[in-house]
């Protein structure tokens, strides 16, 4: 019988044949081949393997490498990012093959990778071990050409014992890795298929006897104060079984005499380990004692919880080790406070063979009801999804990157982070521990497009229970660590039941997370997982859940927010409800990173591409740019809107207390107070600084308020200049994630607003209105006069959602203007004129006009919406400007990109940039680069000549070098030609984003729909 689990060896690989005669790729109850436990011991005598190999690209698992035709790869690297002619493929759900699990296609990419080497001297009669990072799908490794082992899963580490292979001087290590596999249905985890090995490869070595595994519980204890550590430290022999007097002795941080134990050989325990007098009471072994003796031991001191422990048998070749701490610093994201713990192995002379040093953190974890508690307090998940990604390198990540996503990640204000849908790199999870995220750890499961058979398949039962057992066994010291999911989009099937109950065997501290186990039933009974974690589920859904009184765990959303192209909208919404209802503790946005991979045309220029772009077929389109960062790891708008809304501190004052000085701090920290923290406030006029200073924040708790005050504070006199109080939050000292000074938050305090309308005061001058024969204005700034639009490009959301090809139906964004009339009188022009839709829908328009003083103009709109048209993109005004009018200024929401759902962060002020500067690169052209809550704006040329548009209340404004049309009939963002004029849109009503692309649509409030709308501006002319 073939082996499937990972512990068991094959039977002999050599006497059966090559072990490619065995068909790896087509066996899912195969997960290994004389593959070694997985463990959590850093060895650190290590051979580093990295660097060029030689490498050839097959087209069959079992074809054999041609003479003459060897290239180079990297390892690590993909081979689908290495020019080799198989390119990478997109798909979200669907497989990149037509097939039935757990067939794959014959012609099946395969790579050959070899070199040569030579172990160092000092490791002569040492135990030698093979280390290979990551390999997707299957590997199948030889040494000097003798196939010694195979392993599945693309996302964890594969080690063989490669002693007994090994020949003094130089060897051969052949690693062959099979693209498409039984195990590439349960890794359909909307990505990039690559090929290769995406993680390190290298040699280690150990003594005969060797530390094996070590699990260290560090738990704060449920005060708060003091903490425990449990380890317990298993120690293998490659050899005869040990011989006495083995000792395993551990120094942690912060102590000052070591813990130290004695190995138990393998001999059984049971009865032995009993006194004579619990053996006669337990067993009614007498022999030798007394039978008053007997009769006299108490029934308390004889009960089975006491008798028990000494009844079970002692951990073979392990130690466990127990210490209690008075005191301790509690590890949490905001104090990511580590001890380091030092392990070490003595033989019975007293030598020490081996130590491995490790960092734990106290912490605890506990679902309690409906809340998850963290060290004791319910803390919302302020989280984001992580693939491993690297826009040049595919899935291969360097320490480097990781750690700046961790970095950027904390100074946008997440505190967890959700390892999708794989187990991260080790050291992705030693940078979370180090600089501060919770983590939500992911098994490698995710078979989407078969997810309602596969899970309830027995021949996958063993890919289950190992691909979550080898995670849990490797990250299970990571304090960052909070729960263990058991995959993605699986369906729910009992080799989950199976996965589920290993884990809380092995690891009962952590709770278990699966969205498929509740996907139908928020209230079900569980067995599988602990957190009730929807995906995209809409506000009023969550919301509703929490108060049915039927909610039985905490709701935290493993997916929610989908970030595809400019997205987010209601971002805030969703925070409004997770921080009022009691059972709601967040979620994690989906997601980091936009997957567009660096591409080369032909013509020499590049480009972020997506599914398709390298030919592959099938492919799910630009599906795989969702994120909150392009590739480059530039922010994208959203994301400033998240640290708006994760901002630790927020602040409030009523009238009297802004009048005083006296503003309300709120820490919104989960453990610290504001010490970490300086404040400085500006006082703006019309957007303009003209005061600003520091002060003092309050001695403030978490969770808590308290009353800053801005010493010298003036406030301003009334009058019609609107005035606002700005506030920034800057770190006091450098931080794991961010230098001293970094800013961290932004608060914004109304002070005045103008009682009169913007455009009241502005004085007439009764000349004649220049317009055409056909009611057009004409102005020397405007090359195309303004227009009623009803149409944008659509974004992501529009597209996937239908509305896209919902305006496209009706016609909106190809409007034919229908003059009714044009009437002159009272220094005033009135123009009416039906603007009539492709699909013949009559939308009535009237603009009044009139000059003003210095040669502007104001005008005045209505437009009636009719009933067909119940979902339009916008309602407002575009016009198009001269060329080279390039220097921008605007009042209002900035200096960001914002819309109407998605504009908490923008910062009312004074706004300078340039038009090309406008342009928010989605790598699909859409909507963008609009901005909320726009007073007015100028645009000049270099010469200083140009106009200004003052808006009659707070507008929806764009200004850039595109028209809806370019943005709507490009692919990619290269494609885009800009223009030499400027486009700009006025709008009177914008409708907000969403996220439907993946999740729900945004909210009512938000759409422009049936109706009557009025707006006004002024053109005003600006001299040199």
């Amino acid at each position: 019988m073939r082996p499937t689990t990972t512990d068991v060896p094959a039977p002999d690989i050599d006497a059966a044949g090559p072990a490619t005669r065995l068909e790896p790729w087509r066996d899912p109850s195969l997960q290994g081949v004389h593959r070694l436990p997985m463990h959590s011991v850093p060895h650190d005598d290590r051979f580093d393997l990295d660097g060029e190999w030689r490498f050839q690209l097959l087209g069959r698992p079992d074809a054999m490498p041609l003479p003459g035709e060897w290239g180079v790869a990297s390892v690590p690297g993909c081979w689908t990012m290495q020019g080799f002619g198989d390119p990478p493929h997109y798909t979200n759900v669907m497989m990149p093959f037509a097939a039935l699990p757990p067939d794959v296609p014959e012609a099946n990419p395969t790579g050959v990778y070899d070199r040569e080497f030579t172990i160092p001297v000092r490791w002569t009669g040492r135990r030698v071990v093979l280390h290979v990072g990551a390999a997707e799908s299957v590997l199948i490794v030889a040494l000097n050409g003798r196939e010694i082992g195979v392993s599945k899963d693309s996302h964890l580490a594969a080690e063989f014992d490669i002693t007994d292979h090994l020949r003094p001087g130089s060897n051969v290590l052949g690693l062959r890795v099979v693209k498409w596999s039984d195990a590439t249905y349960v890794e359909d985890q909307d990505q990039w298929w690559h090929g290769g090995i995406t993680r390190s490869v290298f040699l280690y070595a150990t003594g005969s006897v060797y530390l094996a595994d070590i699990h260290a519980q560090a738990v704060l204890a449920a005060a708060g104060q003091g903490g425990t550590l449990d380890l317990r430290v298993q120690v293998a022999s490659s050899g005869a079984a040990l011989t006495p007097g083995w000792k395993v002795e551990a120094h942690l941080e912060g102590l000052d005499e070591p813990l130290r134990a004695e190995i138990a050989g393998e001999f059984p325990g049971g009865p032995a380990r009993l006194s004579v007098l619990e053996r006669a009471v337990v067993i009614g072994d007498t022999l030798g004692i007394d039978l008053e003796t007997v009769k006299a031991v108490t029934l308390e001191a004889m009960t089975w919880p006491n008798v028990t422990p000494a009844m079970m048998p002692a951990p073979a070749n392990a130690v466990d080790l127990r210490t209690e701490l008075a005191s301790i610093d509690a590890w949490s994201p905001e104090h990511p406070r580590l001890y380091r713990l030092s392990v070490g192995l003595r033989s019975p002379s007293g030598d020490l063979v081996e130590e491995a040093t490790i960092r734990v953190g106290f912490r605890r974890v506990e679902v309690d009801g409906l809340h998850l508690l963290l060290n004791g307090r319910p803390v919302l998940i302020r989280g984001v999804n992580r693939h491993d990604f690297d826009e040049r390198t595919g899935r291969v990540v360097s320490v480097a990157s990781m750690r700046a996503d961790i970095v950027q990640m904390r100074q946008f204000g997440f505190n967890a982070v959700r390892t999708s849908h794989y187990p991260n790199d080790p050291a992705f999870l030693d940078l979370c521990d180090e600089i501060g995220l919770w983590v939500v750890a992911e098994a490698d499961i995710e078979s989407h497009a078969f997810m309602d058979t596969i899970s309830d398949d027995p021949r996958y039962l063993s890919a289950w229970v190992e691909r979550v057992a080898r995670m849990v066994r490797r990250d299970k010291n990571h304090p960052s660590v909070i729960a263990w999911s058991l995959g993605n989009e699986s369906g729910y099937g009992v080799n989950h039941d199976a996965a589920a109950a290993w884990v809380r065997r092995y690891d009962p501290r952590r709770p278990l997370h699966y969205e498929g186990a509740i996907r139908y039933d928020w209230a079900s009974d569980q067995t599988v997982s602990d957190l009730t974690c929807p995906m995209y589920p809409p506000i009023a859904s969550i919301v509703a859940h929490a108060g049915s009184g039927r909610q039985r765990h905490p709701l935290v959303m493993c997916e929610y927010s989908h970030a595809m192209g400019n997205s987010n909208g209601t971002l805030g919404e969703y925070w409004d409800a997770i921080e009022s209802t009691d059972g709601l503790q967040g979620g994690f946005i989906w997601e980091w990173w936009d997957h567009g991979l660096r591409q080369e045309l032909p013509d020499g220029r590049t480009r972020w591409a997506y599914g398709g772009d390298f030919g592959d077929v099938p492919n799910d389109g630009n599906f795989c740019t969702d994120g909150l960062v392009w590739p480059d790891r530039t922010p994208k708008p959203a994301l400033w809107e998240h640290r708006f809304i994760a901002s630790p501190v927020r602040v409030s004052a009523g009238a009297a207390d802004l009048a005083a000085g006296h503003l309300v701090i709120e820490n919104r920290a989960d453990v610290r107070d504001l010490d970490w923290l300086r404040a400085t406030w500006e006082l703006t006029i019309d957007g303009e600084v003209v005061k600003s200073g520091r002060f003092d924040l309050p001695a403030v708790g978490s969770g808590d308020r308290g009353i800053a005050k801005i010493v010298g504070w003036k406030a301003p006199a009334a009058g019609d200049r609107e005035a606002w109080l700005t506030i920034r939050f800057r770190t006091a000292a450098a931080e794991t994630w961010a230098p001293e000074g970094f800013e961290v938050a932004v608060a914004q305090l109304p002070l005045r607003v103008p009682v009169d309308p913007p455009l009241a005061g502005m004085s007439w001058d009764r000349a004649a209105v220049a317009i055409d024969d056909a009611g057009e204005i004409l102005s020397p700034v405007l090359v195309v006069p303004p227009r009623l639009s009803l149409w944008r490009a659509p974004t992501d959301n529009d597209r996937i959602a239908g509305l896209g090809a919902e305006w496209e139906r009706l016609g909106v964004g190809r409007l034919e203007r229908r003059l009714l009339g044009i009437e002159r009188g009272n220094g005033e022009v009135i123009v009416r004129a039906d603007e009539v839709t492709e699909a013949g829908i009559v939308v009535p328009h009237e603009r009044r006009i009139r000059s003003l003083e210095g040669g502007g103009i104001l005008v005045d709109e209505t437009a009636h919406v009719p009933a067909p048209l119940g979902d339009l993109a916008r309602i407002g005004t575009v016009l198009e400007t001269v060329d080279g009018l390039e220097e921008l200024e605007w009042f209002g929401g900035g200096p960001h990109e914002t819309y109407p759902d998605r504009r908490r962060s923008g910062v009312v002020g004074r706004w300078a940039s340039t038009v090309t500067g406008q342009h928010v690169p989605y790598i699909r052209p859409q909507e963008s680069g609009g901005h909320a809550d726009v007073r007015w704006l100028t645009l000049r040329g270099r010469d200083g000549r140009g106009f200004r548009i003052v808006l009659d209340r707070p507008r929806q404004v764009s200004v850039t070098h595109f028209r809806a049309i370019d943005r709507a009939t490009a692919t990619h963002d290269d494609e885009l030609v800009p223009s030499a004029s400027t486009i700009v849109h006025l709008d009177a009503a914008h409708r907000g984003l969403g996220t439907a692309s993946c999740g729900p649509d945004t909210l009512p409030e938000y759409l422009v729909g049936p109706g009557t709308y009025r707006w006004a501006w002024a053109l005003l002319p600006l001299d040199a």
